[in-house]
């Protein structure tokens, strides 16, 4: 068995998403809905998801646990809330609330394309932070490396909510750079309430080439010697991985750069890491 602890869906006619426009991505400015999901499932050994969000929109978390409570693959929900306002409490009660409110588990902002690299520090979103630790649910880190040192400043403020870091905060694969991104890794990775989603790595590389394992290998290595096999869980990011690769072969590609773990260790990252961050069954 495996869990996909990371993917999107998406109808463009309810709402468009901003951060599709630009230059090569017209593989995604289309719909991707359940029978997509499950197009791209089929013949994988993947029997869990995540979904997560796509949008700073409070429509969208509720359209995403009803998903969840319909489509057999779907456990557990990702969601958005507005961690700078004053009634961030009072909206995550609102979205557990919800007859499919038990399957929300976690909340993420894209903290990527906000402009202030201390967002993660302002006092409000502290206040945000603290309303999530308060609902038992975990905290997804969506940065770029520029912005580690501000999340590891809020990771120290919350050593009982647990953080999951999302594409290994987009190392610049495609340069071929690993420092500053892999001493900020290893810094993040000594809180123990911090774990890592092994996905997103492959479009980060150069689109245009055909994926490669071993370009990947190198920042795959930093983040299992810093988080370990068991802080350590794999995600698909599809469909924003057909930027590069198909569903089928960026699991293939993280089976590969796996290899050389222990079956248990592979066992955590493909599967009992994520059952456990996210309370699957």
């Amino acid at each position: 068995m495996t869990v996909d602890s990371h993917h999107h869906l998406w109808d463009l006619d309810v709402r468009d998403r901003v951060w599709m426009s630009g230059p090569g991505k017209d593989p995604l400015r289309r719909d991707f809905l359940p029978p997509d999901l499950h197009a791209a499932l089929k013949g994988t050994s993947v029997d869990s998801t995540v979904l997560v969000q796509t949008a700073a929109d409070p429509d969208e978390t509720p359209e995403m646990l009803v998903l969840a409570e319909t489509v057999d693959q779907i456990a557990a929900v990702v969601g958005w809330v507005d961690l700078t306002a004053r009634d961030t409490r009072e909206q995550l009660g609102r979205l557990q609330a919800h007859p499919s409110g038990g399957r929300l588990r976690g909340v993420r902002h894209q903290v990527e394309d906000e402009p202030d690299p201390d967002w993660l520090i302002r006092s409000d979103v502290l206040a945000g932070l603290g309303s999530v630790e308060d609902a038992g649910l975990v905290y997804e880190l969506l940065v770029r490396p520029h912005q580690l040192p501000a999340a590891i400043k809020a990771v120290s403020r919350f050593p009982q909510l647990t953080f999951v870091l999302d594409h290994c905060a987009k190392p610049a694969v495609s340069t071929g750079e690993l420092e500053p991104w892999a001493g900020l890794i290893r810094s993040l990775a000594s809180y123990p309430n911090v774990v890592c989603k092994l996905s997103g790595l492959v479009t980060e590389d150069d689109w245009a080439s055909q994926p490669d394992a071993e370009r990947l290998r190198r920042y795959v290595d930093v983040v299992l010697d810093a988080f370990g096999p068991r802080r350590i869980m794999f995600g698909s990011d599809w469909p924003v991985c057909l930027l590069a690769a198909g569903y089928a072969e960026v699991l293939d590609i993280a089976s590969r750069l796996t290899d050389q773990l222990s079956e248990p260790e592979r066992r955590a990252i493909f599967d009992t890491t994520a059952r456990e961050v996210y309370g699957l069954r």
